[in-house]
């Protein structure tokens, strides 16, 4: 891959990457998915793991860290060229994505944006390179998709802060060598959610990661309960040094990941598109190509339309992130919509296939799987509709009513 100089980012509307470069690495990675890691989907979902040689491929083409700004060692993609990466990476198997996402996403953007820079200095470099892979310890039983039911605590001792509490489904656990941690250090008052971000690395006393979740799908991707027991940190622990951000970092950052996942939403939909155009061309029923009964081409074009609005809604929604304008409701709307339209697009996959749909092994099988996850993590599809709904209500209040 391209070599790129390293240059300060803004981490704002200019991105590092000129055009002409963004398209050669973008070519790269869709050379890489489609001819190295398209062929061995099977062995990851049997192995359920990505293979030692794939992730050594990853990190020499630099994709740990391509949306972490050049100064820190990262390609310093934007957030608009993010999400054209992320629908290439989207074709294949979300494990393979899901190595690297939060080291780009919401672990990586928390310190990008609310570290200080000591923090930044410390660990963005290695987490660019690979060599650091940070989770996002914010999910608990009963505070998923709202934070403001978190009952991780952090306690002031002193200059320290003990963190006392346990974490569900974290991407990543089993292997991550810094966890971003969210602890409520005092109560939610009004606006003030109470909440505070930590810095906690992997080997500090007290904490504890519990066995590799079984999950329906996304083989190769691990996730896994992180318990807090008495976890002390020191001072350099707290992001930003202030606890006032700890809320806004999460905010901020699901807002930017949900533009992300919908962008997976959108690749995993062109694969089950591409599976089903391939199939209803080459299958037969009674001589006849499958692709010629109007009824299957009536299932192809829903699937086309849904991939093309899904793209057009990402693209939109990115650059509105980008640029500022919009950096709530339009990830909530390209969420809700590109993952919906995804399990859609995976269902009529399979019925596409017919019996050959439901057998392991065969793509649209595997994507239907992986896909429904996409409407739980980041905020479920339920969470997105309240805050499409509540903004629109409020937008429509008369002041002072």
């Amino acid at each position: 891959m391209t070599t790129l100089a390293s240059d300060p980012s803004t981490y704002a509307g200019n991105p590092d990457v000129p055009d002409d470069v963004f398209a050669d690495v973008l070519a790269q990675v869709t050379d890489f998915v489609r001819t190295r890691v398209v062929p061995r989907e099977t062995e990851i979902m049997t192995t359920d793991a990505v293979p030692a040689d794939l992730r050594a491929q990853v990190a020499e083409m630099g994709l740990f860290g391509y949306a972490i700004p050049q100064e820190w060692g990262g390609l310093g993609l934007d957030l608009v060229q993010d999400v054209e990466l992320t629908m290439q990476l989207g074709y294949t198997c979300l494990s393979l994505r899901s190595m690297f996402g939060t080291n780009n996403g919401i672990a990586g953007q928390v310190l990008v944006g609310y570290g200080t820079e000591e923090q930044r200095a410390r660990w963005l470099p290695d987490i660019a390179s690979g060599a650091v892979v940070a989770s996002f310890a914010l999910t608990e039983p009963g505070a998923g998709s709202n934070p403001a039911g978190m009952r991780t605590t952090a306690v002031r001792d002193g200059d320290d802060w003990v963190i006392d509490g346990s974490k569900c489904f974290i991407t990543n656990a089993p292997d991550a060598q810094l966890f971003v941690v969210f602890a409520r250090v005092r109560p939610a008052v009004g606006k003030d959610a109470g909440i505070a971000v930590f810095l906690v690395p992997s080997e500090t006393p007290g904490v504890e990661v519990g066995a590799k979740d079984v999950k329906m799908g996304q083989e190769g991707s691990r996730t896994a309960e992180v318990t807090f027991a008495g976890v002390r940190v020191g001072p350099e622990a707290l992001v930003g040094g202030d606890v006032e951000v700890g809320y806004r970092a999460a905010m901020t950052s699901l807002a930017r990941g949900r533009i992300v996942v919908a962008a997976m939403a959108v690749g995993c939909a062109q694969r089950a598109l591409d599976e089903s155009v391939s199939y209803a061309a080459s299958a037969t029923q009674g001589g006849t190509p499958i692709g010629e009964f109007q009824l299957v081409q009536a299932m192809l074009a829903d699937l086309q339309t849904g991939v093309h609005a899904g793209r057009a809604l990402v693209r939109d929604a990115a650059r509105l992130y980008a640029t500022g304008a919009d950096t709530r409701v339009a990830p909530s709307v390209a969420k809700l919509y590109c993952t919906e339209m995804a399990g859609k697009a995976a269902d009529l996959a399979v019925q596409v296939h017919g019996g050959t749909g439901y057998m392991r092994e065969v793509p649209v099988e595997r994507i239907y799987r992986d896909v429904r996850l996409l409407r739980l993590y980041e905020g479920t599809s339920e969470i997105q509709r309240l805050i499409i709904g509540g903004a629109l209500v409020r937008g429509a209040r008369v002041p002072g009513a």
